[in-house]
């Protein structure tokens, strides 16, 4: 592939910067003046969202958007979930027919609900599906970047999308598995950094390996289970974009949502949580997406609930918490997959 462009210059737009750089040709990372893009392109790392990373010779740092874009044969989207509209309406009158869209935020747009492909669709229209592409999975930008072996999902609604985007990305450091199910892929990405902040949460305040992992084994079943309902299959819940994606974010020193949930049971105020942090954490938003959507079609989130109460709502996490463990009882099976036949 002769040119490839990066929009976003932060920590995962430079990682994938390095990543490409490996089988393009050209690699451009545009991004905007406040990003500090001379400093980047003078220093060739960035110092400010991943130091200690140098940049190939073969990665252009830029500005100019139209430029950036021109004769681009794949476009990878590496900006925060509810900057995505804005910036594709920006950018669409640039961005080459043919060139496959990578996109790597993990979130849900705030103001409609919607999953990052869905307001791909809403801005370019319904043919962009044919070559949107999704990556995520357990893939920190300090250790991609840092070229330590990482597996990751990359979901597409064509063959051809999925392929040619996985020969692109696929190194002897970095592993791609294709995966048709983009809303589950999509759902995965956005529902664990949930459960990253309530496993944040629990550790600010003193909670053992115990509570971290009845945490995240009940917060995938969450996942799963709101994932489904919104179209996911529930195979990808089980792979890299589900448990894989859940057991690095929280569990890593490097995962935002994970800090910040510390922060917060530490008894930081979200300003100042957000302010130490210096970077999007798109868990915060996906929260008070989610519990809006729970409330609408009926789907039980108590993890994701009690987080709300907690952000937007000032609760006390220790009563949170509380309020979970004195639930009603349940079943660790869904009462769907249950059957009479199963008890003796």
């Amino acid at each position: 592939m002769n040119k490839v462009c990066i929009l976003g210059a932060g920590s995962w737009g430079t990682a994938q910067a390095v990543l490409l750089a490996a089988n393009a040709k050209n690699v451009v990372m545009c991004g905007r003046p406040e990003d500090g893009l001379q400093d980047i392109n003078f220093q060739r790392e960035n110092l400010r969202f991943l130091p200690g990373v140098k940049l190939p010779n073969n990665v252009a740092v830029s500005e100019d958007v139209a430029e950036s874009l021109k004769d681009s044969e794949m476009v990878v989207l590496a900006v925060p979930a509810q900057a995505l509209r804005q910036v594709l309406e920006r950018i669409k009158q640039y961005i080459p027919l043919n060139a496959p869209l990578v996109n790597t935020a993990k979130g849900l747009e705030i103001s409609s609900g919607m999953r990052m492909s869905e307001v791909v669709s809403d801005v370019l229209g319904e043919s962009a599906k044919a070559r949107y592409t999704v990556l995520s999975g357990p893939s920190h930008a300090e250790e991609v970047g840092r070229c330590v072996p990482t597996a990751v999902t990359l979901a597409a609604y064509t063959r051809e999308a999925a392929y040619r985007v996985q020969d692109i990305y696929m190194t002897k450091h970095f592993r791609v598995y294709t995966n048709p199910d983009v809303a589950g892929v999509e759902m995965g990405g956005a529902l664990k950094n949930i459960v990253a902040l309530a496993t944040g949460i629990c550790e600010g305040l003193g909670y053992g390996d115990n509570t971290r992992a009845a945490l995240m084994t009940r917060g995938l079943a969450e996942m799963t289970r709101m994932g489904t309902a919104l179209g996911g299959d529930i195979r990808t819940f089980n792979g890299l974009a589900g448990m894989g994606d859940l057991v690095v974010t929280c569990g890593s020193r490097h995962s935002r949502n994970h800090r910040a949930g510390l922060l917060i049971a530490q008894g930081c105020s979200m300003e100042d949580t957000l302010e130490q942090i210096g970077m999007v954490v798109e868990g915060i938003h996906t929260t008070r997406v989610i519990q809006r959507i729970a409330a609408e079609i009926g789907v039980e989130m108590p993890i994701c609930e009690a987080c709300y109460h907690v952000i937007y709502e000032n609760a006390s996490p220790v009563e949170e918490v509380n309020q979970l463990m004195i639930r009603n009882r349940k079943n660790e099976m869904e009462e769907t997959v249950l059957n009479q036949e199963d008890w003796i």
